[in-house]
C-alpha cells in the first residue's frame, strides 16, 4: 500500500509539471519577443535574442572564386561579394603607390595620397616596397659594413703606429721657417675641421650610437644625447659647407699633377714632393672635393634647403642612403689624414697651428716645394704677420 500511494504521488506532480509547461509555452507564444537589435542574427526555434558569430553572418565563401575568369582584376567590393574579409585589391593597389584622395593640396604634401610608395629595387635590396627597400639598404648593409670599415680603418691605425711609431725625423721647431700655410688658410682649415668632427661624431652616434651608448647610457641619457648631436649635426652642416668651398678655392692650384708625383709614387714616398704629395692630393680629390661635395648636396636635400626640388619619400630616400654611404668613406679618408696630422707625423700639427715650418722640416718632407722657395720661384713668406712674434733674421724675406 505505502509503494502504491508513492506511485499516485510521481504520477501527479508530473502531470502538474506537464501542465504548468504547456501554460508557460502558450504564454510566451502568446506574448511576441522583442525584435532583435539591427545586425543580430535569430536562431530560427528559439526566442529572445540570441548570440552572435562573426563568421555565421559573413555569406558563404566561395573557396574556388580564385578560379573564375577575371578573378585578379576585380576591385575590393567584387572580391568582398565572393570572399569577404579578402581585402588584397585595395592592399595591391596601395603597394603600386595608387593615390587615393587626400584633402591636403598637393604644394604642401605631394604624395599625402599615397599610403605605401611603390615597390622598387635599390643596390643590395630585395624587390619590394620602397620603404622597405630603403630600411633593408640602411639595416642590411649601411650599417654593418660601414661600422666594420670604420672600426678597420681605427685599427689599422692603430697598429701601423705602433709598428712604425711617428713619421719623420725633423721636428719642426728650429730657425729659419718658411711659411707653409698663411691665417686665411689655417682659419678655412680649422673652420672645416671643427665643423668635420662635430658632424662625424653625430653622425657616428646617430647611425650606430645604439649598438655601443644605448646600453651603457640608458634610454633616456641616451636619447637627449642623440637629440643635442643632431641639433649640434644641422648648425655644423652649414659651417661645413661654407668652409670646403673655401678650401677647394684655396689648395687647389698647389693640388694639381706636377712633377715628381709619380716618381713619389713609384718609390713609395721617399722621392722629393710637391707642396703636396701625391697622397694629399689623393685626398683633396677624393675626400674633399668629390665626397665632401656629395656629402654636402646630399645633406642640402635631407635639409630640405635646394629650391624648386619636390621633396617626397623616395627623394629623401634616396639622398639618405646616398649621404651614408659618402660619408663613410669620407669619415675613412679623413680620420687617416687627422692621424698624420696629429700623432703620425712628426711636426706636421705645428706646421698647421701656427702656419711655420723650418728647413729641415721643409726639406725633409717636401724637398721640390723647399727648392721653389729657396731659388724665389716661391715666397717664403706669402702673408703679411699682423704681429712678429719671430725675429726678422728668422723669417725669410719674400
Amino acid at each position: 500500500m505505502p509503494r502504491s500511494i508513492k506511485a499516485l504521488a510521481q504520477a501527479l506532480l508530473v502531470a502538474a509539471a506537464l501542465g504548468c509547461g504547456a501554460g508557460a509555452w502558450a504564454q510566451a507564444k502568446a506574448v511576441p519577443d522583442d525584435p532583435p537589435p539591427a545586425g543580430t542574427q535569430q536562431q530560427p526555434g528559439g526566442g529572445g535574442i540570441q548570440g552572435q558569430n562573426i563568421f555565421d553572418v559573413k555569406p558563404e565563401v566561395k573557396r574556388d572564386a580564385s578560379n573564375q575568369p577575371g578573378y585578379m582584376e576585380q576591385n575590393n567590393a567584387q572580391r568582398n561579394r565572393v570572399q569577404p574579409g579578402n581585402n588584397s585589391p585595395m592592399w595591391r593597389d596601395a603597394k603600386q603607390g595608387r593615390e587615393g584622395y587626400t584633402s591636403l593640396p598637393k604644394s604642401q604634401d605631394p604624395e599625402a595620397g599615397v599610403l605605401i610608395q611603390p615597390q622598387v629595387q635599390y643596390p643590395g635590396s630585395r624587390f619590394t616596397t620602397a620603404g622597405e627597400a630603403w630600411r633593408q639598404v640602411r639595416n642590411n648593409w649601411i650599417i654593418p659594413y660601414g661600422g666594420a670599415l670604420l672600426l678597420i680603418t681605427l685599427g689599422a691605425l692603430a697598429i701601423f703606429y705602433f709598428v712604425k711609431g711617428p713619421l719623420g725625423h725633423a721636428h719642426n721647431g728650429g730657425p729659419p721657417r718658411v711659411e707653409r700655410f698663411t691665417p686665411f688658410e689655417r682659419s678655412a682649415h680649422w673652420f672645416n675641421a671643427i665643423a668635420f668632427v662635430i658632424l662625424g661624431i653625430s653622425g657616428i652616434v646617430m647611425a650606430f650610437g645604439k649598438f655601443f651608448l644605448l646600453p651603457v647610457l640608458g634610454l633616456a641619457l641616451f636619447g637627449n644625447l642623440t637629440w643635442l648631436l643632431k641639433t649640434m649635426h644641422n648648425f655644423a652642416g652649414p659651417v661645413f659647407a661654407v668652409s670646403l668651398i673655401v678650401i677647394i678655392v684655396a689648395f687647389l692650384r698647389d693640388n694639381l699633377p706636377q712633377r715628381g708625383d709619380l716618381k713619389w709614387v713609384l718609390s713609395g714616398g721617399k722621392a722629393p714632393s710637391n707642396r703636396f704629395n701625391p697622397a694629399q692630393k689623393v685626398l683633396f680629390w677624393g675626400g674633399t672635393l668629390v665626397l665632401g661635395l656629395v656629402v654636402v648636396a646630399s645633406g642640402l636635400v635631407l635639409d630640405k634647403l635646394i629650391p624648386n626640388l619636390t621633396y617626397i619619400r623616395e627623394t629623401m630616400q634616396v639622398a639618405h642612403m646616398v649621404h651614408a654611404i659618402a660619408a663613410v668613406l669620407m669619415l675613412c679618408m679623413f680620420i687617416a689624414h687627422i692621424y698624420i696630422g696629429t700623432v703620425g707625423m712628426r711636426g706636421a700639427y705645428k706646421a698647421m697651428r701656427s702656419g711655420y715650418v723650418d728647413e729641415e722640416w721643409a726639406r725633409e718632407h717636401h724637398a721640390l716645394w723647399y727648392d721653389d722657395v729657396k731659388s724665389g720661384k716661391l715666397p717664403a713668406q706669402r702673408s703679411t704677420p699682423l704681429v712678429m712674434n719671430e725675429p726678422a733674421e728668422n723669417v725669410r724675406p719674400a
